[in-house]
């Protein structure tokens, strides 16, 4: 019986490894993606407004934010 024991003890610390380790490479791939989703605005001024432009038609800029921040990316 302490043979069996023993196996079984085993197969659960290896499956509880595994599980943890599948566990971690998902919420370290999900971050990547997060990170690459987020990223930061374009440099160019033009490149700038059309991204704004874009957040404004999806609605996740006001009017008001949109034309203070077009005008910061122009420079005025």
């Amino acid at each position: 019986m302490g043979f069996r024991r023993r196996t079984r003890r085993r197969a659960l610390v290896a499956g509880a490894v595994i599980g943890h380790h599948r566990a971690s490479r998902q919420a370290d791939q999900q971050a990547d993606e997060e990170q690459a989703q987020y990223a930061p605005p374009p440099a160019d001024p033009v490149d700038q407004i059309e991204h704004l432009a874009q957040l404004h038609a999806s609605g996740a800029l006001t009017d008001e934010e949109f034309t203070a921040a077009k005008a910061q990316a122009i420079g005025s």
